[in-house]
């Protein structure tokens, strides 16, 4: 009997080691995915601020330049016809002539940022979505200047949902484009984000924002049965837009810009007394208000909205001390006018000079278009805000 006994403690101490050491190896393990968790979300942090940090003035110049691009409508590269070009044309125009115009306005500007606005693939005759996506944003990728995207209403009808088309690009080199913003767990849509820019390096401002840029993600289709038509900028990102824009004003009176696809019905308030450009088609926004206007308006930072979608307006109109901006059309397989050529809009924001020689604050921001022509023509230059 003592015999079983002393079997029957060293089998229980047998089995009480085996479970602490279970539990040992349980609380390691735990350890140190929390760790690799808590590492992998300080890097994520990490990289999206280093990534912000790129975006800086001009020493020399004291600006900063951005260059919009709106509905590429890339699909096949050379397989892919031209829509709307005159008959001479016709035969030798592909994506390729639109790949072309872009490498011109990026050594004609040299911008500091390229804004991509949506559309920048034509999913329904893409055969391959990320070849199609490598290689309309080619071009901003070689030239290793920082760029970001937002989605159209086109971007996902091939094999990619919306969710998969910004994630392929959020992982594109040089883009700061954003899945959505950082340590926000509920907000509609993908391509929520905002940079800021900062001042001169070494200057006062050198480590804050100066000018702040917002980019949103406008929808592509109503999801709600009773609703027709396009979708819009939902509540949950006018709340992030607002708690982001509240934050930023605290740190700093910079103005902003907001970048998304669709326009907003606003852009229904003008007609040619009012704006500068043109206006060759309907406004073709979403069937209800979300209200975006208004809460851009109580904000009271964003001086100007830039927008694509409708290919043949190209017009910036002010509203309520908003400028509401249309590029043009830039691609050349997305539907246009044969004879009016595709075109880009090139934002310049500039800061102050002050009397010490110093840049100070932003003093104005301007813009124009160039027209995908022989000489790249400028037209339609802009005062869109001037400090007061």
């Amino acid at each position: 009997m003592q015999h079983l006994s002393e079997i029957k403690r060293i089998t229980l101490f047998r089995l009480t080691m085996a479970r602490l050491q279970v539990m040992i190896i349980v609380f390691l393990c735990s350890c140190l995915i929390f760790t690799l968790v808590n590492t992998e979300e300080v890097q994520s942090s990490s990289s999206f601020n280093n990534r912000v940090q790129q975006l800086r003035f001009d020493k020399k110049k004291g600006e900063f330049r951005i260059l919009q691009v709106a509905d590429m409508h890339y699909a096949n590269g050379k397989k892919t016809a031209c829509e709307d070009v005159l008959p001479e044309q016709f035969a030798h125009c592909s994506d390729l002539n639109t790949t072309f115009f872009i490498n011109r306005m990026i050594q004609a500007e040299k911008p500091d940022l390229i804004v991509f606005t949506g559309d920048n693939i034509y999913g329904a005759d893409t055969t391959d979505p990320v070849a199609s996506m490598n290689a309309a944003f080619a071009p901003a990728v070689s030239s290793n200047i920082p760029w970001a995207a937002v989605l159209g209403n086109h971007d996902q009808e091939s094999t990619l949902s919306r969710e998969g088309v910004m994630k392929h690009i959020v992982g594109m080199k040089h883009t700061l484009s954003q899945l959505n913003p950082f340590g926000v767990d509920v907000i509609d849509g993908f391509g929520n984000y905002n940079l800021e820019v900062h001042g001169i390096e070494g200057s006062n401002s050198g480590n804050v924002s100066v000018l702040n840029l917002y980019f949103l993600d406008s929808g592509d289709y109503s999801t709600v049965s009773s609703i027709p038509g396009y979708g819009w900028i939902k509540p949950s990102q006018q709340f992030w837009f607002q708690q982001t824009s509240m934050k930023l004003q605290r740190e700093s009176k910079a103005p902003g810009l907001a970048y998304f696809h669709i326009p907003l019905p606003e852009y229904i308030s003008f007609d040619s007394s009012n704006f500068t450009g043109v206006k060759q088609e309907g406004i073709d926004s979403a069937s209800v208000n979300s209200g975006f206007f208004t809460t851009l308006v109580e904000a009271g930072d964003v001086k100007a909205v830039f927008t694509g979608h409708d290919h043949i307006n190209d017009f910036c109109g002010e509203l309520t001390g908003i400028s509401l901006c249309y590029a043009g059309g830039f691609g050349y397989h997305a539907y246009g006018k044969a004879g009016w050529s595709r075109r880009a809009r090139v934002v310049v924001v500039s800061l102050e000079k002050m009397s010490n020689g110093s840049w100070g604050s932003v003093e104005s921001i301007k813009t124009y278009k160039r027209l995908d022509d022989g000489n790249l023509t400028v037209i339609d230059y802009q005062v869109l805000w001037i400090k007061s």
